[in-house]
């Protein structure tokens, strides 16, 4: 998840799954590129894919992993903000 590309491709997935093309159009990548993005998250079990003919959709394996994030940026955030104001 650590690349703001593959961000990107999980914000998508986060309410519907989501074709290889439009993932290839979101991240402004060709389509080798998106493809080891959605490899390493595969392998990383964070999303899962379907055939459909010649296209490939991936979708999130877990579907609360967004929230997960956002509380994580939350946690930092207060973090943060109690670090700028300490002694």
């Amino acid at each position: 998840m650590g690349h703001p590309s593959r961000l990107m491709m999980l914000e998508a997935m986060e309410s519907r799954e989501i074709c290889v093309c439009d993932l290839k159009d979101l991240v402004g990548s060709d389509f080798s590129t998106v493809s080891k993005h959605l490899t390493i998250l595969k392998s990383a079990g964070l999303v899962t894919d379907r055939k459909q003919g010649l296209q490939v959709f991936y979708s999130l394996r877990i579907p609360c992993l967004l929230k997960f994030l956002c509380c994580i940026d939350d946690v930092l955030a207060i973090e943060a903000a109690s670090e700028e104001h300490a002694p």
